[in-house]
């Protein structure tokens, strides 16, 4: 009984590291790297047509 706890106990451990590796290693740095370059992105001044005519 100790071992399957034990085994219980290293598949849940090894879950979180693997997705902690997996947020920190991959999603952090494409979120960041998606918002710097929308930050970054040059902005389009579109004139209505409404607003064209006046």
């Amino acid at each position: 009984m100790i071992a399957l706890g034990f085994a219980l106990f290293l598949l849940v451990g090894l879950m979180a590291f693997w997705t902690l590796a997996f947020v920190l290693g991959f999603a952090v740095p494409m979120w960041l790297t998606i918002g710097a370059m929308h930050m970054l992105r040059p902005k389009r001044l579109i004139e209505d047509e409404d607003e064209a005519e006046a």
